[in-house]
């Protein structure tokens, strides 16, 4: 997969379809990109335009809605739930966030939005797989973290020589040894990270990890298997190791 282009925060003014079926990219800047196909992700947008928002005195951003942890817009018997809402624009978590407002409006709980450590997953090939903060972000709010990674080739890709390979990648708090962060590409990784996902959720630390004995042959062995840091991240700057 060398041959995709990858350009984030680029916006096309113009895609031409030329004569022999590929396509010319005119970006905003004038920069011109040829290809054979285009994906063009351009994110969401809200559909407020009949709700008639003014009227009720409800706050809005562009075509978004913002609340507070238990989904209330600025009106104070006015809620709101779902990708309207731009927290995290998933149809589980929209799930969730109607869920906690119903328990706590009609439950008698006390149940805010949890937005942390929500798993996902990008249905590539291989998937990406990932719960928890970026390294950029465990970094930002932990400031002293541990990269474990590792890249490898699986076993059914190893034995008849294919390039596919597989990425692992765990974070970790350095002052509470808890995994903050857990990224794969890997055949799989949606279902994989699905179950990681409530290990970290759940506030396991690197040494759980360590504890737990890992299946073999899988490429899942890798998550309970890694030993040694990549590298580290101190007051919020890496530092590579020797």
């Amino acid at each position: 997969n060398t041959d995709i282009d990858l350009q984030f925060n680029t916006n096309p003014n113009e895609i031409i379809k030329n004569d022999d079926g590929s396509f010319t990219v005119v970006t905003e800047d004038g920069k011109k990109v040829e290809c054979d196909a285009v994906l063009y992700a351009t994110g969401r947008k809200g559909k407020i335009e009949n709700l008639n928002l003014e009227s009720a005195g409800v706050h809005h951003e562009n075509s978004m809605i913002p609340v507070d942890k238990y989904s209330k817009t600025n009106v104070d018997n006015i809620y709101a739930v779902g990708d309207v809402t731009d927290r995290i624009q998933l149809t589980p978590v929209a799930l969730m966030e109607g869920h906690s407002l119903a328990d706590t409006l009609y439950g008698g709980m006390d149940r805010p939005c949890d937005h942390e450590f929500v798993a996902s997953t990008v249905f590539t090939n291989p998937e990406i797989g990932v719960v928890g903060y970026t390294e950029e972000e465990a970094a930002a709010k932990f400031q002293d973290i541990a990269v474990y990674k590792s890249k490898f080739r699986a076993m059914k890709h190893s034995f008849p020589g294919s390039e596919t390979y597989s990425l692992f990648k765990l974070i970790v708090d350095s002052n509470t040894d808890k995994v903050v962060g857990c990224h794969v590409a890997t055949d799989g990784a949606g279902e994989m990270v699905q179950g990681v996902a409530i290990a970290i959720k759940m506030g396991a630390s690197k040494q759980d990890f360590d504890a737990t004995i890992g299946i073999h042959p899988t490429s899942a062995e890798e998550l309970v298997t890694m030993r040694s840091p990549s590298y580290h991240y101190k007051n919020g700057v890496k530092i590579e190791e020797d």
